[in-house]
């Protein structure tokens, strides 16, 4: 006997059905930042963003003259090397900073006194740089942990900042974001959450966040309904690979991006937020130059690269930032990545759509046809330039 099949002979599908769609909407990648640079918030002026990219340049001119010396540090062909180091120097010349991130956590240490002054500091600063068309694409604070046990410094220092923004640029500009870090217990971000939501209608503004994985308890409950269970705030999670591998106990000269131990955190932080649309960024080197000589430069450039192919490998497609120098890496890197594979993954997809084999042997499931189209969206979301 056939049946026939309705919701009545399915009781909760539907309604199943349409929490998978809210909370795995499965969507195509959008515009991701390459990277969030971290400036503590006593040092943000209205110059930080065009300060990183001339120090950066500066570099490039210094220490990475043309392909052949570029092709040298990063160990590129010549053909790459070219376009490559073409499209570094025009980033760095008109777009050296993707997202800003002001810092009032580690960065900014503990300054009693202080931050009220520094947060009309870092207020100043965005408003004249929206003003003249500089602010970044992606930018916004990160604020005291609530694992401090001081809640309400974190939530005065974004009460003031955002406060202060809208009242002197009239509205908040697109593409802020806060970071709220070191989440110790799950319950500090209904809590935060809910700040952001009165602060949102106080203020006629849309609020999002992004959680720092900074410890082992963060990663016990992460899951893929804590973005929709914050109706939509929640934007990014963040690897923090110091505080991390501290929490674990690991020697000082094992905290590095490329430990096994990162590499699990990671993992779970893609197994939890895959297809929820929340952006996964890795963490940074805290490592600058030991000097200004090109052997100096160079060793910087290079392990700076190698963290943040890693990153790359692992589906990471967002790193931290915390020196000019690492512009030149960042960038370098990106692009060699995303350039390797471009022409072969565009053939693939239209071998695909045009019913016909790929080449060398290639069988591509669709699941891969999705992933090679999402690789080619975030190639020229990458490589593009802002007019």
């Amino acid at each position: 006997m056939r049946v026939i099949v309705t919701d009545q002979s399915l009781p909760g599908f539907a309604e199943t059905h349409r929490i998978q769609r809210a909370r795995y909407p499965a969507a195509e990648p959008g515009w991701q930042p390459v990277h969030t640079v971290y400036v503590p918030a006593d040092r943000v002026s209205p110059s930080t963003v065009a300060g990183w990219g001339a120090q950066a340049l500066d570099l490039v001119k210094e220490h990475l003259s043309g392909p052949a010396e570029l092709a040298h540090v990063f160990g590129l062909p010549d053909a790459p090397a070219r376009d490559v180091h073409e499209r570094l120097l025009r980033k760095l010349a008109r777009e050296p900073v993707e997202d800003l991130r002001i810092d009032f956590e580690d960065g900014y240490g503990g300054r009693p006194g202080d931050e009220d002054g520094h947060v009309e500091q870092a207020v100043v600063a965005v408003a004249v740089m929206h003003a003249a068309g500089a602010l970044p694409r992606r930018w916004g604070l990160r604020v005291k942990s609530f694992a401090d046990g001081d809640p309400g410094r974190s939530v005065r220092t974004l009460d003031g900042f955002v406060t202060g923004v809208v009242e002197r640029v009239g509205e908040l500009p697109p593409g802020f974001v806060v970071t709220f870090p070191k989440v110790l217990m799950e319950s500090y971000l209904g809590q935060f959450c809910g700040f952001l939501e009165r602060l949102e209608r106080e203020l006629d503004v849309r609020l999002r966040f992004e959680i720092q994985v900074e410890a082992p308890q963060t990663v016990l409950f992460l899951r893929g309904e804590l973005a929709e269970s914050f109706g939509g705030r929640l934007a990014a999670a963040h690897f923090g690979v110091f505080d991390y591998t501290a929490a674990l106990g690991l020697p000082p000269h094992e905290q590095r991006l490329d430990h096994p131990a990162c590499d699990h955190a990671r993992h779970v932080m893609q197994t939890a937020f895959a297809g929820t649309g929340v952006e996964l960024s890795d963490g940074s080197l805290a490592a600058s130059p030991a000097s200004r000589s090109a052997a100096d430069v160079h060793a910087l450039w290079r392990r700076h690269a190698e963290l943040v192919r890693h990153s790359l490998g692992h589906g990471f497609y967002q790193g931290w930032d915390m020196h000019p120098s690492h512009l030149v890496s960042r960038f370098a890197t990106v692009y060699a990545f995303h350039l390797a594979h471009y022409d072969s993954y565009r053939d693939r997809v239209r071998a695909w759509e045009e019913r016909r084999a790929a080449g060398g042997g290639v069988m591509d499931e669709p699941a891969t046809i999705k992933t090679l189209a999402a690789a080619l969206h975030r190639a020229d979301a990458a490589l593009a330039l802002p007019d």
